[in-house]
């Protein structure tokens, strides 16, 4: 797919599965997981033990229908590793110019990460395609996002942190272009029990909201 492409299912979907796990096998169960739910995206996080794995793994197995990214990247260097083994976006939790600068030399879509209005415009203007606002959650959730979308309503944000199957609907309407998801959706006891019923249950929930909050703006 393009960046184009990639950019514009992100925001079709309007959910971004983010995939902490304590091991490789747990994060291939929870991208499994979430795609059974109905969220054909996963974000595997470089916190995951043999992430870059991980995500070549899952490029190569369900890649064709999934779109895999690569999350919690820092630097330029582990986002060229991250595209080399098969991811489509890069997600950082912090803005790094060169990172993002290097995802769009590279043709892949970047969601770099921002809190202040300084930040987002930063991001923005070096070429970040999202904004992932975080941790959003810890500085007034859906009204932050409101209020920055107020004088910035041209840059696409996707609000991380604090978002959960009480909150989902409020950021939507708040002018989220998505949503990233992590333990509220991505259960970590879920994974330890080996049963993941319930992020597929999440997932479906989360994907409802969605739509239906679309429907309401």
């Amino acid at each position: 797919m393009t960046r184009e492409e990639v950019a514009n299912r992100i925001t079709e979907i309007g959910i971004v599965p983010v995939v902490r796990a304590s091991t490789a096998k747990q994060a291939m169960q929870a991208a499994e997981a979430v795609c059974a739910g109905g969220i054909p995206i996963v974000e595997v996080t470089m916190t995951v033990p043999g992430a870059i794995e991980v995500i070549a793994q899952l490029a190569k197995s369900i890649g064709s229908e999934v779109l895999i990214g690569a999350g919690t990247v820092l630097d330029a260097d582990t986002a060229n590793r991250c595209i080399d083994a098969g991811a489509e976006f890069i997600v950082s939790p912090g803005f790094d110019a060169e990172t993002v600068k290097f995802a769009n030399r590279a043709g892949k879509v970047m969601m770099s990460g921002a809190l202040t209005p300084t930040e987002v415009i930063a991001a923005w203007k070096t070429g970040s395609d999202f904004v992932k606002i975080f941790p959003c959650g810890t500085v007034g959730g859906a009204k932050y996002i409101k209020a920055l979308k107020a004088p910035l309503p041209q840059i696409p944000m996707i609000p991380t942190g604090g978002v959960n199957l009480t909150t989902a609907a409020g950021f939507i309407l708040a002018g989220a272009a998505a949503l990233g998801i992590g333990g509220e959706l991505v259960s970590a006891s879920a994974l330890e029990s080996g049963n993941t019923s319930p992020i597929v249950e999440a997932a479906q929930n989360f994907v409802a909201i969605v739509r239906n909050a679309r429907s309401a703006a």
